[in-house]
């Protein structure tokens, strides 16, 4: 690695992590109701959206009222975002005439994005009118990443409550997320990418002649139809909200989606700075930034082993390539190391820091293609999705699924050592083990279950465009990206048929609901039990004996679940790859 890529990834942890405590603590006092830099210019519009809705914030909900109002609302999303692609055809901001989506695609595609997903069988730019981008996907962009940070604080309130019987107000809680936290930062993201030449515009798109004629398909090209469109506002939720969704097919590869080195380094950072500064806003919420610290150091001490490995796999390049006779050695014109796929102005470094982010976060979005890593570096996304999103994760989500982890690692040493496991003052009992099962198996079922599934139907198997270990790794991708709502993809897999856009939609719309409602059901148990007082038998939960074993469960539960089916992928196809 050239010292100018390593400088790079090191200023990314800097800011990275200089960021945690102040836009978490910020977050903490926003969720508890005090003042804040931005109360005196957005209290009354919030007092107002109340009053407009009918919401009275004073009145609290239990966790059964707080999930069926977030079902309800993420349903009713949906729906909208399924009626705007089938209705587009007839409704304004539409300059290009896209036609109506079918109904499978726009199923799968409400689906992603009313789940936080964004997984796109379809090409942005060629099938979704503006007036969709804008009032589908970037609306869902917020309300989906708001929904999942209200679920984590109601489950932080389930630990910071005691002899309880209610988790907070949903409508207050989404309410604020998007008006004080997600709309002020993406704003913020959104002129500066404008700054750097990403468009922003509802012109419709440009035909241009290009400097440097070409020849396709036996004839001469000197024009090129440039896409346009409200980019700049989609792009700057996508990655705050770990959404993922881009404007364009390519995503963030896009030159006017990401197009200078500042952009791709705030688009990278941006995927990173809630997940992780929502950790210090958990240990304020409990009243102990110790836990909020030592969840964090667990999901750093992953994603740095996950990014260590990427950025070994892929600079050492591909052997197949080199026993062809193809330069792989770093050069002015040449970055060197496995350069398929990837963007020369971007370069491996790069491209591997985006990709372990992009994954290890719920966000999705790329600016390289993974389909065209090494079996190694493209198992590393791979894995990390497998963990379950906990690696900071999705914004909200990615942080609850490792308090459900925490508890499991809890409960687990307190059977080694014959004692009642307790997590934050609170015993963990039977009921917290059955919801925590369900958060951590259900994604495991959907995953191999719809990969089973998939490569014994017929229809499924002809949309692979590969044979062998790398195409049963397409199909393995595209579930574990679904099932544990990512969104990213190996993109030699045509998923855009019928039995894709459905069964992924509904892996998609599980792995998102049938995980939420378990850890509101937990966080309202735990918020009805008292506080135990510390004693000789309690396990410490911020030392770093506690950060090594909840590691070890993450990677323990993760390799048990998903070894054997690696093997018949990416391990079994990088064998092959050295053997050759």
């Amino acid at each position: 690695m050239s010292w100018q890529n390593a400088l790079q990834i090191g200023l990314f942890f800097v800011l990275l992590i200089g960021l945690v405590k102040p836009l978490g603590g910020y977050m903490a006092r926003v969720y508890e109701g005090k003042r804040t830099l931005l109360s005196r210019f957005l209290q009354s519009f919030e007092r107002f959206l109340y009053r407009l809705f009918g919401v009275n914030p004073e009145t609290e909900m239990n966790w059964k009222q707080y999930a069926l109002a977030m079902l309800l609302f993420n349903l009713v999303g949906l729906l909208m975002v399924y009626a705007l692609q089938r209705l587009q055809a007839f409704l304004p901001f539409n300059p290009q005439q896209m036609a109506a989506v079918p109904p499978d695609l726009a199923f799968n595609t409400a689906s992603s994005f009313a789940t936080n997903t964004n997984w796109q069988s379809y090409g942005g730019e060629s099938t979704l009118s503006y007036l969709t981008q804008m009032a589908g996907l970037t609306t869902q962009n917020f309300v989906s990443a708001a929904t999942g940070m209200a679920v984590l604080v109601a489950f932080s309130r389930g630990f910071a409550r005691q002899s309880a019987k209610t988790l907070g107000n949903f409508w207050v809680d989404l309410t604020r997320s998007i008006l004080y936290i997600l709309l002020p930062l993406a704003l913020l993201l959104a002129v500066a990418l404008v700054s750097q030449g990403v468009v922003q515009t509802v012109s419709p798109s440009q035909t241009v002649d290009l400097l440097q004629p070409a020849v396709g398909s036996g004839q001469g090209i000197a024009s090129q139809t440039i896409a346009l469109g409200p980019v700049a506002s989609q792009v700057a939720i996508k990655q705050l909200g770990t959404n993922g969704g881009g404007y364009n097919n390519v995503n963030s590869a896009h030159p006017l989606e990401n197009p200078t080195p500042l952009t791709n380094f705030l688009e990278c950072l941006a995927i990173l700075l809630i997940p992780v500064a929502l950790c210090y806003t958990f240990g304020v919420l409990v009243k102990d930034t110790r836990q909020g610290w030592a969840l964090l150091a667990a999901m750093t001490i992953l994603f740095a082993a996950a990014l260590g490995i990427g950025l070994w796999a892929e600079p050492a390049g591909n052997p197949l390539l080199t026993s062809l006779g193809v330069d792989q050695s770093a050069s002015p014109g040449q970055p060197g190391g496995n350069m398929e796929g990837k963007e020369v102005r971007v370069g491996v470094s790069g491209s591997v820091l985006w990709s372990v982010a992009t994954t290890a976060a719920s966000n999705g979005s790329v600016n390289s293609m993974h389909d065209s890593y090494t079996p190694i570096g493209g198992m590393v996304p791979m894995v990390l999705m497998q963990f379950g999103e906990v690696v900071y994760g999705g914004v909200g989500s990615g942080l609850y699924g490792m308090l459900v982890f925490a508890v499991v690692a809890v409960f687990v040493a307190g059977l080694m050592v014959g004692r009642t496991p307790e997590y934050l003052g609170k015993r963990i009992e039977a009921f917290e083990m059955k919801m925590s099962a369900l958060v951590i198996l259900i994604p495991v079922f959907l995953v191999l279950a719809g990969t089973a599934l998939a490569v014994v139907l017929p229809a499924a198997r002809s949309a692979v465009l590969n044979n062998g270990p790398h195409g049963f790794s397409e199909i393995l991708y595209a579930f574990s990206s679904a099932s544990n709502n990512n969104g990213s993809a190996f993109a030699g897999l045509s998923t855009n048929s019928v039995f894709y856009n459905v069964a992924l939609g509904l892996a998609m719309l599980f792995a998102r609901y049938w995980l939420a409602v378990p850890v509101l059901a937990m966080g309202g148990a735990l918020a009805m039990k008292k506080r135990i007082p510390p004693s000789a038998g309690t396990l410490p939960t911020h030392t770093p004996l506690f950060i090594v074993w909840l590691v070890a469960v993450v990677v323990i539960v993760g390799a048990l679940s998903f070894l054997p089916a690696l093997a018949l992928g990416p391990l079994v196809e990088q064998l092959a790859m050295a053997g050759s």
